[in-house]
């Protein structure tokens, strides 16, 4: 009797699975739309999206091609694999494409996040951003303060064992506070730290706010954030010392584009400036230290060129913006880690209007992914991609101006960070390899979707050069 019950409720059950499956198939079936499969009703194929990643993204290609229907991250969505079609949906946004980030990072990250805004709200914040953060303000104010941190952030490790993974995370977002509102290590930026973590995690994940998810967290995380940033602003007005950082330039009234922006907006957009750079700067910085170890040919040419920018300096002489022009082979190191980690995966668009697409049609208010990690182990395009060649990008200087160099985004919404992330990271490996050797301790794994991570971290043991 007992064995005939389970039967009936393995049965029960695998008939109601069965059901939701091809329910939620019914649900999203409509003439023109690409093939695939949608999965769970709610959840999708969010799971295995997460948990699979690219292996998820070819099993589906081989069995429906390279635009085919799924549902992640709470949302009906169409991955895009096609090179050429990716480029045109990248450059053509406000011909029925805007934005189209998950639910759950347009509300930790806000409303007024430039990954969100469009059209004449967009051109103004990014004016704003560039603003801060373009080459100009790099070379006159920011330089001397990223050198400043760096020396420092990077000081005295002879005989340590360090995560190198925990010291460019807080490298990142220290850098970043630093910049921003003059914000130096001690107890602000240790209350910040683990709240700003905690916000990251939950930007990619399922936007349900229950107690206890990622989404949870990372909402009640941008709380206590924006309450510190909306503090720390109230106190720069009510003092007349000028700070010269990002946020004073932020407050300034008398420049018409920059007094356009709310306190809402300026905090929403120092939190993307701090959370586009965390995420980029401190993986690419990981990365760069486990990829020179592995190739000691990269590293030896790389410590070269940055001792040749210190001779004639004394051991306490700053890098300026003249030095850092001049790291040409540290720039190409930096560029193929971003390729061969694949920092960034894939770019979301949502469509405002009914779209056709390679004889499909995208129904309003889909989102696209446009899938851009296969671009980066094109092998006519970079020759045998899976090996560590930063010489590459020195050898064929057309391959930062090709149609498929999509790094750093592209069309109107190329990354405004872009030269920032990439000072920050050469200052970073400047000090790095002309003060110190270092060997891994350990094997450790690291995982390369929904972002590039070190579970258990990577420790290396660190001793002067």
């Amino acid at each position: 009797m007992g064995v005939l019950v389970a039967v009936f409720g393995v049965v029960l059950v695998l008939s109601v699975c069965s059901f939701l499956l091809k329910w939620n198939e019914v649900r999203y079936r409509k003439k023109g739309l690409p093939p695939g499969t949608m999965g769970w009703p709610l959840f999708g194929e969010t799971t295995e999206f997460l948990k699979q990643g690219p292996n998820f993204m070819k099993s589906q290609r081989a069995r429906y091609g390279n635009l085919y229907k799924t549902h992640i991250l709470g949302c009906p969505t169409v991955i895009c694999m096609d090179p050429e079609l990716n480029r045109y949906i990248l450059m053509n946004e406000g011909k029925g494409l805007i934005p189209g980030y998950p639910q759950s990072m347009l509300d930790i990250l806000g409303k007024y996040n430039i990954a969100a805004v469009h059209g004449s709200l967009h051109k103004t914040m990014r004016g704003a951003m560039l603003a801060l953060i373009g080459p100009t303000m790099i070379r006159e104010q920011l330089m001397p303060k990223i050198d400043e941190f760096m020396r420092s952030h990077l000081h005295n490790l002879n005989g340590e064992i360090i995560d190198i993974q925990d010291k460019t995370k807080e490298m990142a977002l220290l850098v970043s506070l630093k910049l921003i509102g003059g914000i130096e290590s001690g107890l602000l930026s240790e209350t910040f730290k683990p709240e700003f973590y905690r916000l990251v995690e939950g930007t990619i994940s399922l936007p349900i706010d229950l107690p206890g998810t990622n989404y949870h967290h990372g909402f009640q995380a941008r709380k206590k954030i924006t309450s510190m940033l909306s503090e720390i602003i109230n106190e720069r007005r009510n003092t007349s010392t000028a700070c010269g950082d990002m946020l004073d330039a932020l407050l300034k009234t008398d420049e018409v584009a920059r007094a356009k922006l709310t306190d809402e907006q300026i905090v929403d957009l120092i939190l993307t400036i701090i959370y586009s750079g965390y995420e980029t700067v401190s993986t690419t910085s990981m990365m760069a230290v486990k990829y020179l170890h592995d190739n000691p040919k990269a590293l030896e040419e790389l410590r070269e060129e940055h001792f040749m920018i210190r001779k004639g300096k004394s051991p306490e002489d700053p890098i300026d913006w003249n030095d850092y022009k001049s790291m040409n082979f540290t720039r190409a190191v930096i560029y193929e880690t971003l390729r061969m980690a694949t920092i960034v995966n894939g770019l979301l668009r949502k469509t405002s209007q009914d779209m056709e697409m390679k004889g499909y049609v995208i129904p309003e208010g889909w989102r696209i992914y446009v899938y851009i990690r296969e671009s980066n182990y094109d092998p006519f395009l970079y020759p045998e991609p899976l090996t560590f060649n930063p010489w590459r990008w020195l050898q064929d200087k057309d391959l930062e101006s090709h149609q498929c160099f999509l790094l750093f985004g592209g069309g109107g919404r190329l990354c405004p960070g872009k030269e920032l992330g990439t000072t920050e990271i050469s200052v970073f490996l400047h000090y790095f390899v002309t003060r110190y050797r270092w060997e891994e301790v350990g094997n450790d794994k690291l995982v390369k979707f929904p972002r590039v991570e070190a579970p258990n971290g990577i420790r290396v043991r660190v001793s002067d050069y």
